[in-house]
């Protein structure tokens, strides 16, 4: 199985950073998430049970993060990968999670994780 569903700058408002004035507001953090994923079984029946409901992943991120306080961005993706592995038996992922705006030189900074074994 190569198959990869994906989402794509996904905004997570969350408390971030380790600067007092980060931990008093919220901030935005942007993730793009890839999945492995047979479709197949998605692909011949044409029913969302038979899918990764990249809406369902979508919305436990944005849970998760509205409740959470991470220091550091490392953390976060550290977090986010282990519960979208655990809560929807993802094999393997890599994500990539971006705070736009934490070096004002730059578009975003952040980090690129991979967890678990990619499928061949």
């Amino acid at each position: 199985m190569s198959d990869i569903v994906f989402i794509r700058g996904l905004k997570l408002p969350t408390t971030i950073g380790v600067y007092g004035w980060e931990r008093e507001v919220r901030q935005e953090l942007l993730v793009d998430l890839e999945m492995a994923w047979d479709i197949a079984p998605a692909g011949a029946s044409d029913q969302v049970a038979d899918a990764l409901d990249y809406s369902a992943v979508a919305t436990r991120l944005r849970e998760f993060a509205a409740e959470s306080s991470f220091e550091l961005i490392e953390k976060m993706a550290t977090a986010l990968a282990e519960l979208v592995m655990r809560e929807f038996s993802v094999p393997w992922l890599r994500l990539r999670v971006c705070k736009p705006g934490a070096v004002t030189e730059a578009v975003d900074v952040g980090v690129l994780i991979e967890r678990g074994s990619r499928p061949a």
